[in-house]
Formats: C-alpha cells, structure tokens, sequence
C-alpha cells in the first residue's frame, strides 16, 4: 500500500494533479500531468515513501499507472498516454 499517492483527474479540457488535499495545475494535457506526478513521486520515493501515480478513468474509478521501485524513471512513453 502506498504512503503518498498522486492523482490526476480531468475537469472539463483541463488536468490537475491532486496530492495531500491539495490540488496542482493545470496541466494542458494528460501527459503533461503525468509527468509531473511521476517526478514528484519518484523524489518521494528516493526519501523512503512508497509513492504511486494514479488516473481517474471514465469510469470515476482510479488505475495505478506507476509506482516507485515498480516502474521506470524516467517513464517509457507509453506510460504516459497522450491525452
């Protein structure tokens, strides 16, 4: 279970990233967010939190789409979807 956990969520054609009851943006693109988030929890992560990223899909439901120690840093394209 992670300790810090960035979310991006979409409102309207805007991004944001949401962290510890805060919100930051906005982002011109998924993508954009994306690789924000990422870095901020790979810095976390390199401080001994267990840090992850997640994307609110169509749904309202939240997907892991990377994860400290999981996954590469930097990110391989394809981790950040264009959006």
């Amino acid at each position: 279970m992670p300790d810090a956990r960035y979310f991006i969520v979409q409102h309207d054609d805007q991004w944001s990233i949401k962290f510890n009851d805060e919100e930051y943006g906005p982002y011109k693109s998924k993508s954009e967010a994306m690789l924000f988030a990422i870095d901020a929890a790979q810095k976390l992560g390199e401080y001994g939190d267990n840090a992850e990223v997640v994307l609110m899909g169509e749904d309202g439901h939240f997907q892991p789409q990377w994860r400290f120690g999981r996954d590469p840093y930097p990110p391989r394209p394809d981790t950040t979807t264009p959006g």
